[in-house]
């Protein structure tokens, strides 16, 4: 296929009729089924700065992937949602009572965006998420220790707030025995994930997560993770030699698309503009290069000519008969 009919093919909407409580984020299309089972699809929408930009190439199968590869990496570490994967797209996972924090943990002075630490520095601030930091760090260099900086989980049509850990527990939006094990839990899941990387060629910088309760009060790690959507990932081998010469490390995440649009206009002021087609592919490359790195499994792109959205149609009719026999 040429890129105008790679970009068209994209995966952009995944409501189908047939299926109950349905819901849109940014990215994923879920929906709520009565017996406490989520499905979720991710589509090729593309977010960043809490906005939805474009539409990625295979996007949405490299992050479902990935998030796969990494729930089997750290099934041992953490009770996780996931219940199928009826297609390259979906999973199926168990319906949480999520909690109202998303767990950022990081190893790197780095990140553009209002709730990254390295723009909060750049602006002078130096007491960030509970923790001090001193003057004369440099963005992209590594931090003396792994830190979490948490933030609040927002609403719809909201923005992730930076929150510490004494906020949380004194405002009780969870319980110190609630932090304590999401924070012991997040750091051995970034260290994990830490050591793969490395193992790989790769540097895990940071990442988020966010955890839900089951019934019986259970943490259970939940919607994706070390994807290249939630983490960021720099090239090890180049990343010395980058940071010596003020260069930005070579990434393979969300961060490239971040940097594309900050260097053309204030992405919390101005209007984004458009991106063209070629940095959408080579964005959906990084992506892609991603995925084969950290897992060491070639990536088979989708049939070309057919349908995304009908094949995952055609696998949710498999997996959900009652609900498209109606």
């Amino acid at each position: 296929m040429n890129n105008a009919d790679i970009l068209a093919a994209c995966l952009t909407d995944a409501e189908f009729a047939e299926l109950p409580n349905f819901q849109r984020g940014k990215v994923r299309d879920s929906y709520d089924l009565p017996d406490g089972r989520r499905i979720m699809v991710a589509t090729d929408r593309q977010s960043a700065f809490d906005l939805v930009l474009a539409a990625v190439p295979y996007k949405g199968q490299v992050l479902n992937q990935t998030a796969r590869f990494w729930f089997e990496q750290t099934a041992d570490l953490c009770p996780n949602h996931v219940l199928d994967y009826p297609d390259p797209n979906v999973i199926v996972g168990r319906r949480l009572t999520m909690l109202p924090v998303e767990m950022v943990v990081r190893s790197y002075m780095t990140g553009s965006t209002s709730t990254s630490i390295w723009p909060m520095y750049e602006r002078g601030e130096r007491q960030l998420y509970g923790h001090s930091f001193p003057d004369g760090l440099v963005k992209n260099q590594k931090l003396p220790a792994t830190i979490i900086t948490p933030t609040t989980k927002a609403t719809a049509d909201a923005h992730d707030e930076p929150t510490t850990a004494e906020d949380l527990i004194s405002t009780g939006a969870i319980s110190q025995e609630q932090w304590d094990s999401l924070a012991q839990t997040s750091l051995a899941l970034f260290a994990r994930g830490q050591e793969i990387a490395t193992r790989n060629g790769l540097i895990l910088v940071d990442t988020k997560y966010e955890f839900g309760t089951d019934e019986s009060g259970t943490i259970t790690l939940a919607d994706e993770v070390h994807t290249p959507d939630s983490s960021r990932y720099w090239i090890a081998e180049s990343y010395e030699n980058r940071l010596a010469a003020g260069q930005e490390p070579d990434s393979l995440d969300k961060e490239f698309l971040r940097l594309w649009i900050n260097a053309r206009c204030d992405p919390y002021k101005d209007l984004l503009p458009d991106i063209p087609p070629e940095t959408l592919l080579e964005f959906s490359g990084k992506y892609i290069q991603l995925y084969e790195q950290v897992t060491g499994q070639r990536f088979e792109k989708p049939t070309p000519g057919r349908s995304v959205r009908n094949r995952v149609e055609a696998n949710l009719r498999r997996a959900f008969p009652d609900y498209f026999a109606r």
